[in-house]
């Protein structure tokens, strides 16, 4: 079961509310230096030259002063319900800095995913999160990435991991 904190319940209950849901989303591969960090919500002014905004979140031993998580305007589709469909959703990125973009795109093997939401105000309080999911595809220019993503595919796991032999279950074959 799932804990979700009172101020979650609240805000998804009412019909109009203060808190503001932020999702936190951090991009890890071993050729980055340091992880990829972004925010859904302009929090608060991080610098005026050049001018941008985020969300400082202690969320994966990042510093809040000097690891906050940059804003970004993000779009997401949801995975489709059919069979035939990859289990994979994308998250459209605009406005992104050009660094950020060139990062998103140059890596060959697929980069790690972490996405959290959190309140605005609490950044610290996480409300939900997703980890260990793999980048697949990265793909746009400065003005738009698309990022498709995806959890390991359980689909391909067998199961049962054992087969029913003889030797394996003994009890079967009385």
């Amino acid at each position: 079961m799932r804990t979700v904190s009172v101020n979650a319940r609240r805000a998804h209950e009412d019909a109009n509310t203060a808190q503001v849901l932020t999702m936190l989303i951090t991009v890890e591969h071993a050729d980055l230096d340091d992880p990829i960090r972004l925010s859904t919500d302009p929090t608060e002014r991080l610098s005026t030259e050049p001018l941008r905004y985020g969300t400082r979140s202690t969320w994966l031993d990042a510093d809040p002063v000097t690891d906050p998580y940059y804003f970004v305007l993000v779009a997401a589709t949801l995975p489709s319900d059919q069979e035939d469909a990859p289990t994979a959703f994308s998250l459209t990125l605009s406005n992104v800095d050009n660094d950020i973009a060139r990062l998103l795109r140059s890596f060959t093997t697929p980069a790690t995913v972490h996405m959290a939401l959190v309140f605005a105000a609490t950044p610290d309080v996480i409300e939900q999160e997703a980890r260990g999911l793999s980048l697949l595809v990265a793909e746009g220019d400065a003005e738009v990435v698309e990022l498709s993503i995806s959890r390991e595919e359980i689909e391909e796991e067998s199961v049962p991991m054992d087969r029913f032999t003889r030797h394996r279950f003994p009890g079967l074959f009385r």
